[in-house]
């Protein structure tokens, strides 16, 4: 079976604690070869990441791998923060330039996540697995295609192992990317990441912001179900498993899956790809 991996974020209160304590125990059924946990959306702090990271460990005897933003922080947070995941028993971590927090108005010390590869190495030489971001349909704020793959080169070149894709639903995007990534010599693992729809009006909003592009075809057919809850799920399935499939036949090395702390939509992906 194809490699695959979860991402969540870490809960803020009791109930979101208990529903991630439920999707971590019934996805860990699949085996994956990690989990990932967020530093946090939209730039908000990574005050519960290490708690987190510690309960999919402990609690649940997963590989769990914290994401960590250079933005915002000074080589002395970072390099305390790594201290902490390795003696927590971390072996993997992928590395961002993230978004500022909120209100915070110093970028920190680290201006790429390139710089944050190569700081991880210089001070853990290969102790962690580094993974890093890189975007198909292109980073929304990059001057243009060519300088996000370029600055995609930095980051493996300070010392990537590998790389994971922003969400896509266009096959042929990940292809394209892949083989224009391998003519500018880089060499490592592109998982394609995976966003199961459960909540069109949400994937839309996140869309919007992350610069996926939502098929035309694929909004209009969820538009016509209008509050139909069960059938969009139903076609987010279908259409994201029949993407996966595409993705695995065609090379994809494995799959990594933007889950939002939620277990079904991607069991009924994975339900109908075995």
């Amino acid at each position: 079976m194809t490699p695959i991996s979860f991402e969540f974020y870490p809960p803020k209160n009791d109930e979101q604690r208990a529903q991630l304590d439920r999707t971590a125990a019934r996805l860990k059924a699949w085996a994956p070869e990690y989990v990932s946990c967020t530093f946090g959306a939209g730039g908000s702090t990574l005050s519960y990441t290490g708690d987190t990271v510690r309960g999919l460990i402990d609690r649940h005897g997963l590989d769990a791998a914290p994401h960590l933003s250079c933005v915002g922080g000074t080589r002395d947070e970072i390099a305390a923060l790594l201290e902490r995941y390795r003696e927590a028993g971390c072996r993997r971590i992928v590395a961002l330039r993230g978004d500022l927090p909120s209100g915070m108005g110093h970028p920190g010390e680290f201006r790429y996540a390139a710089d944050l590869v190569a700081f991880i190495r210089a001070e853990h030489g290969d102790h962690f697995h580094i993974e890093v971001a890189c975007y198909p349909e292109t980073h929304p704020q990059a001057e243009d295609a060519l300088a996000d793959l370029r600055h995609f080169r930095a980051k493996v070149e300070a010392g990537a192992d590998g790389a994971i894709t922003q969400y896509f639903y266009n096959a042929d995007a990940y292809f394209r990317f892949v083989d224009e990534a391998r003519a500018l010599g880089v060499e490592v693992p592109i998982v394609p990441g995976i966003m199961p729809i459960a909540n069109f009006n949400q994937l839309r909003r996140f869309s919007e912001a992350c610069g996926a592009e939502i098929p035309r075809w694929l909004g209009r057919r969820m538009a016509a179900y209008g509050d139909d809850a069960d059938s969009i799920r139903e076609l987010g399935a279908d259409v994201v498993s029949s993407l996966c499939r595409r993705l695995v036949d065609g090379g994809a090395p494995a799959l990594h899956f933007y889950t939002l702390n939620l277990a079904r939509p991607a069991m009924a992906v994975l339900d109908r790809l075995n």
